[in-house]
C-alpha cells in the first residue's frame, strides 16, 4: 500500500484517496475563510482609510460564520460525542466571543488587525487535521448531510450599527483579555495580506 501522504494516482483504493481531501464542511467552511480574509484585506487596502462598504459584508458575514459554527457545528459534534463538549469549544466560543465584540465598534486599523490576529489563529483550530470542521467531516452521513444543508442555508444575520460608547470599549477589553488577547499594537498594523 502507498503512503497516506501521496496524492491519489488511481492505483490507491478510493478510500485512501478520500482520506487526503477535505470533506465537504471542511471545504465549505475553510472556503468562507478565504472570502471572509479577502473583504478583510480588502477593506484595509490603505493604511489611513477603511472602505465601509466591503467591512460591512466581512462584518456580516463574519457573523453569519461565528452563528453556522455556535448554532449548527458545536452542537452536532457534542451530541455525536454523548453529550461531550469538544475540549476546544471552549477557546472557540472565546474566540468568537471577542470576535463579535470587535465588531461592535466602528473600524480602526487597530481593531481591524486585531480581528486578523485572533482570524489567524482561530482559523487553524477550526480547520487544522484534528480541528472543528475534521471532526465534522466524520459525522454519520445521516447527520452530515442535513447539516451541511443548514451550512448552506445559513441567512446573513441582521446587523446592528456600529457603537463607540464607553461600555462597548469596556467589554470589548474584558472580551479580548478572556480570549487571551488585547488590541494590536499601531506597529502591526503596516500591512494585512490575505493567507
Amino acid at each position: 500500500m502507498r503512503p497516506a501522504s501521496r496524492a491519489y494516482d488511481g492505483s490507491q483504493g478510493m478510500a485512501e484517496a478520500d482520506k487526503e481531501r477535505p470533506g465537504p464542511i471542511t471545504t465549505l467552511l475553510a472556503e468562507d475563510h478565504r472570502r471572509l480574509d479577502g473583504l478583510l484585506c480588502s477593506s484595509a487596502a490603505t493604511a489611513d482609510q477603511i472602505d465601509q462598504t466591503t467591512y460591512d459584508q466581512f462584518r456580516a458575514g463574519l457573523l453569519r460564520h461565528i452563528g453556522m459554527e455556535e448554532k449548527l457545528l458545536l452542537p452536532a459534534v457534542q451530541r455525536w460525542r454523548g453529550g461531550a463538549p469538544l475540549p476546544v469549544a471552549a477557546k472557540l466560543r472565546l474566540d468568537h466571543g471577542a470576535l463579535a465584540t470587535l465588531l461592535m465598534p466602528t473600524p480602526t486599523p487597530q481593531i481591524l488587525a486585531t480581528i486578523r490576529r485572533i482570524l489567524s489563529d482561530h482559523n487553524r483550530l477550526e480547520e487544522g487535521p484534528e480541528g472543528l470542521y475534521s471532526l465534522c467531516d466524520q459525522l454519520p452521513t445521516a447527520e452530515m448531510e442535513p447539516l451541511l444543508a443548514a451550512l448552506q442555508a445559513a441567512p446573513l444575520p441582521i446587523v446592528m450599527r456600529h457603537s463607540d460608547s464607553p461600555a462597548v470599549r469596556k467589554t470589548l477589553e474584558g472580551a479580548l483579555a478572556r480570549a487571551g488577547y488585547r488590541l494590536e499594537p499601531i506597529a502591526a498594523l503596516d500591512v494585512i495580506e490575505p493567507r
